[in-house]
């Protein structure tokens, strides 16, 4: 207990990504838009706003930050983790059709103009298909770093596959900038 103890206290509150690959089923994020949900969400101890984006669920293999994910793949039932795969085409909204992925960096702005960070965080699978596709809800924090897990302040440079005028585009900050 006492050794438990001791690496809660020297551990820093966002350790470094614990990368890995899993295999089956998730939901990519990675050209949604977020809204927020008027509540809060920690992560790994700092509380921010959430958010909520709808996302495809697809099949294959991509990128996790177990760290986030309990130490695991294995997603509850009825859920799915958002995690990340550079695929070239995938469903976009609004209609869920098939399209070409269109990476753009931006500049976060106040408000709506933020970013979000659904990596590694949960979704849950919605009853029915649109167009053939299954979608998922995803939740996950507005204005948080996925590589640091500090705030996101505006005036920050971010990656996105999400279109020009998306609220809060679900990305990544670019780290050193």
């Amino acid at each position: 207990m006492l050794e438990l103890l001791l690496s809660l206290l020297i551990t820093p509150a966002h350790a470094k990504p614990a990368l890995a690959i899993c295999h089956g089923e998730y939901a990519l994020c990675a050209a949604s838009s977020a809204q927020p949900t008027g509540r809060t969400i920690v992560v790994n101890g700092k509380m921010f706003k959430e958010g909520v984006s709808v996302c495809p669920v697809l099949h294959g293999s991509a990128i996790a930050d177990l760290n986030l994910m309990n130490g695991s793949c294995d997603s509850p039932k009825g859920k799915v983790w958002s995690l990340f795969e550079p695929r070239k085409n995938y469903p976009q909204a609004p209609t869920w059709e098939t399209l070409p992925a269109v990476q753009r960096t931006f500049t976060t702005t106040s408000g709506a103009g933020g970013m979000s960070n659904m990596w590694s965080f949960p979704c849950v699978k919605r009853a029915h298909r649109v167009n053939g596709v299954q979608l998922a809800d995803c939740y996950g924090p507005l204005n948080e770093s996925p590589w640091t897990g500090s705030d996101v302040p505006v005036g920050t440079n971010v990656v996105t596959d999400a279109p020009v005028g998306a609220s809060y585009p679900v990305g990544g900050n670019i780290p050193n900038q």
